[in-house]
């Protein structure tokens, strides 16, 4: 009989540490599809899912082993921890924004916010960092996943024809591609020319790529992808960070044109309040139980405005929406070319003042602050940030008391205040702590901790209280000039505060406590005498639905100051005022009176369009 041949011997199982570099890869890689398991849709995530190949693709080829190329993925590591908390509470994962309050936080107020959570920050970073590590030393010992042979020689050379495509298309711009729809095909008629714009370095004067050349990896897409995103990111926030310092310069000669002409010898003088933090329905104004206004209420020339939305909930992107003329759905992009209400004041024959008790513009220019800059007069008290040192807003009345004596009869008065920003018990004196317990005098508490939810509250209240003393005191000081003087208020943002069943407090989480904030408009018997058409049309459009769009425009028409593209239709004191979309930043822009609200937490929720 002849030897039967010898069995085919099984396919070799990979190695444990094989499996455990390319399952920590995988798990680096899946992080975008952490939305889907929340429940939230992923855009674009066959895109994500073939930048993400390609780019481990490029890596692995540049670097041909793991241990080689495993450095570069510190930040990944380290950042994961922040990128899965921002998505699972957030819904969004680390963005340009989030660095840009990094930037602008010191770390004295971040231990003060986490409080005792800082040290189950320290433990997940310690464990990540450890997790780090013993993928280093995997990849450091084995050889088995360098990648040899002719392919990885092919691989580099079509990196480099994607690489010299990109840096053209970068330097010389590119077509659309042939599948663009006609309006792209238009608008590229626009981008056509700024394929010939004009080269970012070399000078030279090439024509733009054909559209079918386009590199298939737009800059968008590649900061939703993990870990090389990441880098992508750090390069969006460079790019802001320089945009804002330039933004001075390159808006330097812009003029609104405006005017008041009407003017005469008569002192005025008008003031905005911008608050910080304040939530509509915790005001007395509004309806709430607690009488947290009790000194605004007795003003007999207050109109409530109830009705009013921001369209994003932070600050440093919606305080640009309520003074310049920066449409809603640009809040999220870098800066404005455009000057704010300040400067169209300063033109009018207005002195100007920005007094801030926020943080102030220290090494990195907010987006806020680079509008402050306008005034004639810019001063920041606050020198403690958001912490327990920080000044409490009465320490605004002074600097408030010099501008009102300042000779020039025509004033325009910024304050923005600290409100009720967290830490809400440090925002106010114990003589304001009337709802109890409370959490003055606690030192750090953690806003995360639920088992705080009726002092949290209780202390919110108390900070909204503070905030009617100080506005009504702002209002004497006013009303003592005897000349004609009005002052608008307007909140930033809201917040979310432990509501019924829901989980979630502070903002950034898409409810609608924190897109329905509280805002009046006040006015003087001389104001009255003066504009007697525009507090009529106030008092008309007093319910009228009404967003933090609509502060430009109102704020230039109440001292009768005229500009070219005016829109009077987005003044609430003006006749010709219409009602137009309340755009809000909650899972993509969503028209916020055509959307629903979901469980205790309100999430602002966009209709489905119906289907025909």
């Amino acid at each position: 009989m002849f030897p039967l041949p010898p069995l085919p011997s099984p396919p070799a199982l990979p190695r444990p540490a094989h499996l455990f570099i390319l399952l920590s890869y995988l798990a680096l890689s899946l992080v975008p599809w952490i939305r889907v398991l929340l429940g939230n849709p992923l855009e674009h995530g066959w895109h994500i899912l073939g930048i993400e190949i390609a780019a481990w693709t490029a890596v692995w080829a540049v670097f041909k082993r793991p241990a080689y190329f495993h450095w570069l993925l510190i930040p990944a590591f380290m950042a994961l921890p922040t990128e899965i908390y921002l998505l699972v509470f957030y819904g969004q994962g680390i963005s340009t924004h989030h660095l840009g309050i990094l930037a602008e936080t010191s770390p004295m107020e971040a231990l003060e916010f986490l409080g005792q959570k800082v040290w189950t920050m320290v433990a997940v970073m310690a464990l990540v960092a450890a997790w780090w590590v013993m993928t280093f030393r995997a990849a450091r010992l084995t050889r088995g996943l360098d990648w040899q042979g002719p392919s990885r020689p092919l691989a580099l050379a079509l990196l480099g024809v994607f690489a010299l495509l990109a840096a053209y298309a970068w330097e010389f711009g590119a077509g659309q591609p042939p599948a663009a729809s006609a309006s792209a095909s238009a608008a590229s008629a626009g981008a056509s020319a700024g394929g010939s714009r004009g080269a970012h370095v070399t000078g030279w004067k090439l024509a733009p790529l054909p559209g079918w050349a386009r590199p298939p990896l737009p800059f968008a897409v590649f900061i939703d992808s993990w870990p090389f995103g990441l880098a992508a990111r750090g390069i969006d926030f460079y790019r802001e960070r320089r945009y804002l310092a330039e933004l001075n310069e390159t808006s330097r000669h812009f003029r609104f044109g405006a005017d008041q002409p009407g003017a005469d010898d008569v002192p005025e003088t008008i003031v905005l309040v911008i608050g910080e933090s304040a939530r509509q329905d915790r005001w007395r104004l509004f309806g709430y139980s607690r009488d947290t206004n009790p000194l605004l209420g007795q003003e007999a020339n207050l109109v409530p405005l109830p009705d009013v939305i921001t369209a994003v909930s932070a600050t440093r992107l919606s305080v640009p929406v309520i003074i310049s003329r920066k449409p809603a759905r640009q809040s999220l992009k870098d800066g404005f070319s455009e000057k704010s209400f300040i400067t169209a004041y300063k033109e009018a024959g207005f002195r100007t003042w920005w007094l801030s008790n926020q943080i102030s513009f220290g090494k990195f220019d907010t987006p806020v602050s680079v509008f402050a800059r306008e005034a004639d007069v810019v001063q920041f008290t606050n020198l403690g940030g958001f912490s327990a040192k920080s000044n409490l807003d009465e320490v605004l009345f002074e600097p408030l008391r010099l501008a009102m004596a300042d000779p020039s009869p025509k004033k325009l008065i910024v304050l923005h205040t600290l409100g009720s920003h967290w830490n809400y018990s440090q925002r106010h004196p114990q003589s304001f702590d009337r709802w109890r317990p409370s959490l003055f005098g606690i030192d750090k508490p953690v806003y995360t901790d639920l088992a705080i939810k009726e002092q949290l509250n209780n202390s919110y209240d108390n900070a909204i209280l503070y905030t009617d003393w100080f506005l009504a005191q702002v209002i004497d000081r006013l009303k003592s000039t005897r000349h004609p003087t009005a002052m608008l208020y307007v909140a930033d943002h809201g917040q979310t505060l432990y509501d019924g069943s829901c989980r979630l407090a502070f903002h950034g989480h898409n409810t609608q406590h924190e897109f329905r904030v509280p805002a009046f408009m006040w006015y003087s018997d001389g104001y009255g005498d003066r504009y007697p058409g525009k507090v009529r049309e106030l008092r008309r459009h007093r319910k009228a639905k009404l967003a933090t769009e609509n502060m430009f425009h109102t704020l230039l028409d109440m001292a009768d100051i005229r500009y070219p593209g005016e829109r009077l239709e987005w003044s609430f004191v003006s006749p010709a005022f219409q009602r137009h979309t309340r755009w809000v930043d909650s899972y993509g822009w969503t028209d916020y009176d055509n959307a629903t609200f979901r469980g205790d937490c309100r999430e602002v929720i966009a209709k489905k369009p119906k289907q025909r």
